[in-house]
């Protein structure tokens, strides 16, 4: 079922599916023009095996992650979910800078990889590492996530919108200005990250005071701002569509608030700063 609780992975599935599906379908339609249709099957398996791969991932860390969750304890699970966060924001930092510094030329690049590999394993390879490039990202924002049912959730749905979109695409059948939807939902996942980051630091703190090695009335545990009612992060009216749309949270620590937000503005500014040098 769609809820706002799905969103966030539905927008993360559809985009990051979007891109892979368009990518395949690049390099078919490259292959179908150029008549080469022998080497149309390695690309098939290699989408997918690269599904495949991305799925296995997925469970694996899920599967680590209710593990230590259920077997450590509390404080554990909250050390874990932080560090979890933390590591892979590092990864997907790296994926969001070359989404940025590639998202405008990927009908090139994938162009000239193809004449650079143009083999039977050279394709199948491409194939299998574009999809799992993808599929990585979307398994670390699902394993970094608060509520990873409802994320899994939204991913599938938006990884099969993604398909259809894309199948609809390459056959011509709607036209859509993929400039501009990859510059909202890579936005998007910029906000997402910037949450990703607060949500991990917010749960080492709280770890931390579990162990007692912050007592309450540390300024590391100084909230921001505590606020409640239609303004709550987690169930209120506004709260809860501004924290799906934001990353928007009620009770932050200052030290979570200000590396959330530092995140966000210097990702912006990462992001003006390849725009301008990518600009003739």
């Amino acid at each position: 079922m769609f809820t706002t609780d799905t969103l966030p992975g539905f927008i993360l599935g559809f985009r990051e599916g979007l891109e892979a599906f368009l990518m395949i379908g690049i390099i078919l339609d490259y292959l179908k023009k150029a008549g080469e249709h022998r080497f149309v099957r390695p690309v098939q398996w290699g989408l997918v095996l690269g599904v495949l791969g991305s799925i296995a991932l997925g469970l694996v860390l899920w599967a680590l992650t209710t593990w230590l969750g259920t077997q450590g304890g509390d404080q554990t699970g909250k050390l874990w979910a932080a560090g979890a966060s933390l590591a892979g924001l590092v990864l997907l930092s790296t994926f969001l800078y070359w989404m940025m510094k590639h998202g405008r030329t990927v009908y090139q690049e994938v162009h000239a990889e193809i004449q650079a590999h143009f083999s039977a394993s050279g394709l199948f390879l491409i194939s299998l590492v574009m999809v799992l490039r993808e599929g990585a990202e979307i398994s670390l924002f699902a394993f970094s996530s608060s509520n990873q049912m409802a994320y899994v959730t939204g991913i599938v749905l938006g990884v099969l919108a993604a398909a259809v979109l894309a199948w609809a695409i390459t056959k011509a059948l709607i036209r859509v200005n993929l400039k501009v939807l990859f510059t909202v939902t890579l936005g998007y996942l910029v906000l997402q990250a910037g949450y990703l980051l607060g949500y991990g630091v917010h749960e080492f703190l709280s770890a931390l005071k579990g162990l007692g090695l912050l007592t309450q009335d540390s300024l590391l545990l100084v909230k921001a701002w505590n606020v409640q009612g239609v303004w709550e992060h987690k169930e209120g009216l506004i709260g809860l569509p501004l924290n799906v749309l934001v990353g928007w949270y009620s009770r932050p620590e200052w030290l979570q608030f200000v590396l959330q937000v530092g995140y966000i503005l210097a990702m912006g500014a990462l992001w003006r700063t390849v725009l301008k040098r990518s600009t003739p």
